[in-house]
């Protein structure tokens, strides 16, 4: 089925982009060195990747080294044998060295910490890319506000400017008799009312631009606008059942979740470990020497050990039993969780989809409203030339066709992020889909 196209001219609403405006694919670059929130998932995501090793380490060999250097002062008091040596005080060293190699043969509970630690990898994982995929969202979102900002203060300064013609022309016309004060009045209180609506545009735009700043770090500057035409493309498929069946498989969100699960089964398995044995196979060497003693000779006794150790557990107190309740309360809680992401994930692709949808309708209608009041605002400036219409008309066709212009941006703007939260709700938003957007901007001046 061939794709139906919207195409939107948005030219005299946004003008030409200046050389060397930053794009969207630029400042998403920036936003993933700069942006801190990014930086922690990027550290978190590198925490977890020593997981495995952790959980590894429990199945391996374990070799410890012990030293021991002591000085020791004797006080002897002999009573009762004449052949023990002789009484009195006596000073002398040892010292004493070993090692110890342990390797588990059987150990339940670290085999499931070892499983465990390799689903904790593959949740860093998945973490990551839920948080590369917000940044994406983030900074579009950031990045479009900034341009509607801006376009909205263009807007507000453009009305202002034809306000102010049109007060200057009222008060010559009632110098001249040819207007009444009320036509004045009129005009002034819309050119005041315009510069209280630029001052707000003006402080709008300085917050969207510092909110882009607090993601890449520094002052955006001058962003490329949108080119002429711009054109937006429905969703594929065009079924929201279609996406909602995907989210439930593929958002990352639930993805997050069902390894959850996953984890908290090994928990439990880990703690019903605690009731079984565990079998290690141990060898150790040890040497110690000591010059002297308390019978008045020194020794040096060297020792290799070779063997199993076996350990049973029967009875700690409750704990074991304790912590399997509580891994098996977390287990369940980890599903219902999982079954929250799941319905979240539907409601964000229910919303996303509409998003779209309802934006691509709202353009297109805006669209044609643009057109039309540009039509109205030609005939409203003949009707004022033959006398049938006034400047107030005028001024009320000009602000209806700035409105729609105006209008038109936020459509547009929004629908495009609506496309990004779609994509991101069923897990698949990738950098292509940013250089697709990208596209949709102009990176050269005219």
């Amino acid at each position: 089925m061939r794709k139906a196209k919207l195409v939107v001219a948005l030219s005299l609403a946004f003008g030409a982009a200046s050389a060397g405006a930053a794009d969207l694919l630029s400042v998403y670059r920036e936003a993933v060195v700069s942006d801190p929130q990014f930086a922690s998932a990027r550290a978190t995501y590198l925490a977890g990747q020593e997981r495995v090793v952790q959980g590894k380490a429990g199945l391996l060999p374990q070799v410890t080294a012990t030293a021991n250097l002591g000085y020791t002062t004797l006080d002897a008091r002999i009573i009762g044998n004449a052949n023990f040596p002789s009484p009195g005080q006596k000073d002398f060293s040892n010292r004493v060295y070993g090692v110890q190699l342990t390797q588990p043969l059987y150990r339940p509970a670290n085999y499931a910490t070892y499983e465990q630690s390799k689903l904790q990898v593959v949740a860093s994982e998945i973490q990551l890319s839920v948080s590369t995929q917000d940044l994406m969202v983030r900074v579009s979102q950031a990045y479009f506000d900034v341009l509607y900002a801006g376009a909205n203060l263009t807007f507000i300064r453009a009305q202002k400017s034809a306000i102010a013609e049109q007060l200057a022309q009222a008060k010559r016309n009632f110098v001249v008799g040819t207007a009444t004060i009320t036509d004045t009045n009129d005009a002034q209180a819309r050119f005041d009312l315009a510069q209280a609506q630029e001052v707000a545009a003006a402080n709008d735009l300085e917050v969207r631009n510092r909110t882009l700043a607090a993601i890449i770090g520094k002052n955006p500057g001058s962003l490329a606008g949108p080119a002429d035409p711009i054109v937006l493309m429905p969703p594929a498929p065009a079924s929201m059942e279609a996406w909602v069946e995907q989210a439930q498989t593929t958002s990352l969100q639930v993805e997050v979740q069902k390894t959850a699960v996953e984890i908290a089964g090994r928990e439990v398995s880990k703690q019903r470990a605690g009731h079984l044995p565990t079998v290690d196979a141990v060898a150790s060497y040890s040497d110690s020497k000591a010059n002297a003693s308390a019978f008045g000779f020194g020794n040096e006794i060297r020792q290799t050990v070779v063997g199993l150790q076996f350990s049973m557990p029967l009875y700690l107190g409750g704990a074991v039993d304790s912590r399997v309740r509580e891994s098996l309360a977390n287990r369940t809680k980890a599903e219902q969780d999982l079954e929250a992401a799941r319905r979240q994930a539907v409601l964000a692709t229910q919303q996303s989809f509409l998003g779209v949808t309802a934006g691509l309708a709202q353009v297109r209608a805006l669209e044609q409203a643009l057109q039309s009041s540009q039509v109205s605002l030609e005939s409203t400036k003949l009707g004022r030339d033959v006398g049938v219409r006034t400047s107030v008309d005028v001024l009320n066709a000009q602000q209806q066709v700035a409105n729609a212009r105006r209008d038109l941006a936020k459509a547009t703007y929004d629908t495009i992020v609506a496309q990004l939260k779609l994509k991101q709700a069923v897990g698949r938003l990738t950098v292509a889909d940013l250089e697709a957007v990208n596209r949709l901007l102009k990176t050269e001046a005219k």
